[in-house]
């Protein structure tokens, strides 16, 4: 099959510049790279003819010759044939380095990180009551989760030995892998086959982790919860998580908090909100009313002549703020004036007797006209 053109493999112009090449490789390479395109061979093929195109593409003294004989310049059977068994050192990894940096992490494709490994964020779940949300509360909680080997302190290595420099990447954990190709030796950058990239070699591994530096365990702990939380929210410990391989640090611990609903109050940010009944009397006649609140009752002077539906206020009876305490939130009583569904004949009476001294009849008529009521009526 007839290979590409270079120029077409990359997407540019024969006469481009040497920033314009940079930059459709960079498109190119990005696009049909193996990191993101997994398990796609069409890709793959694609990422080689780019890098191989761009390889030529770059170098002034191989795009010259492309230029004027093709593909004929490195096979040895053009005019040209000075390409033909070149002995160039065309390193995958120069060419990423200088284009990219280290978004393929280098080498184009992803290196394993010799070393201390951070160990995993771990996340729980407390349930807490109304009231321990608002005043705040110690839980105790257990959690199991990979935890530093007490026999080893975290090494891997039997007490008593260490690990050792492997000899074969020299402590790098990367290892240079060199292969004959139509351009010459090719050299890209792995992890070492003998550490698997760690750099270093433990010959005696501690019998109770395995040589892996951490163990699973069932730990308790104390999670004080601060006033003011809020259902859904969470609470970070540093380093309260999973212990990392090799002496790693620990993770964080996030404690993800369920409040429980309240029988009377309902919660809006810091406010709090609740119903109230009352009488008609009491909202008549005004009354001292008895409100209960997370703090405790407190009495609140009812103003004759109340409506339904009218709010009561309590400053600062509400929800402290969980970032700063000091300030705390409302409570919101809405006053629901409650009509008597069943009535004895001497409470019938006295309201006849108060619908008579409002000058209205029993039936909605008043001053000798029908009320509004009385006419629907």
């Amino acid at each position: 099959m007839a290979k590409q053109d270079y120029y077409e493999a990359l997407g540019a112009q024969k006469g481009a510049d040497d920033a314009e090449l940079k930059r459709a490789y960079r498109q190119m390479a990005k696009k049909y790279h193996p990191d993101a395109n997994p398990g796609d061979k069409a890709a793959e093929e694609k990422f080689k003819e780019v890098n191989e195109a761009y390889s030529v593409l770059s170098d002034q003294q191989k795009r010259a010759a492309y230029d004027q004989y093709g593909h004929a310049a490195f096979d040895g059977s053009g005019a040209g044939g000075g390409f033909s068994g070149m002995n160039a050192d065309f390193d995958m990894g120069d060419i990423f380095g200088s284009v990219f940096g280290d978004f393929f992490g280098g080498g184009g494709m992803r290196q394993q990180q010799a070393g201390p490994k951070r160990g995993n964020d771990v996340q729980v779940n407390v349930q807490i009551e109304f009231e321990e949300a608002v005043f705040g509360t110690d839980k105790e909680i257990s959690i199991t989760i990979n935890d530093h080997c007490d026999a080893c302190g975290g090494s891997g290595a039997k007490a008593g030995t260490t690990a050792e420099s492997c000899r074969h990447c020299g402590g790098t954990g990367q290892e240079r892998v060199q292969q004959q190709t139509m351009f010459g030796t090719m050299t890209s950058v792995r992890a070492c086959s003998i550490c698997r990239g760690e750099g270093k070699i433990i010959k005696t591994p501690c019998e109770k982790c395995s040589g892996k530096g951490v163990v699973r365990k069932t730990k308790t702990i104390i999670v004080s919860v601060p006033k003011g939380i809020d259902n859904g929210q969470s609470i970070p410990f540093r380093n309260k998580g999973e212990a990392g391989e090799r002496s790693g640090g620990k993770g964080d611990l996030y404690v993800k908090v369920y409040v429980k609903p309240h029988k009377l109050f309902t919660r809006n940010g810091n406010d709090l909100y609740m119903d109230m009944d009352i009488h008609f009397a009491q909202a008549a006649l005004g009354d001292e009313l008895i409100i209960p609140t997370v703090y405790g009752e407190e009495k609140y002077s009812l103003k004759a002549g109340t409506q339904t539906g009218t709010t009561a206020t309590l400053r600062g009876k509400g929800v402290p703020n969980v970032r700063n305490p000091r300030s705390v939130g409302d409570l919101f009583v809405r006053l629901n004036v409650t009509v008597p569904t069943s009535l004895n004949e001497k409470q019938k009476d006295a309201l006849r007797a108060y619908a008579a001294e409002m000058g209205e009849s029993s039936d909605g008529e008043k001053d000798g006209k029908r009320s509004f009521f009385g006419k629907k009526k």
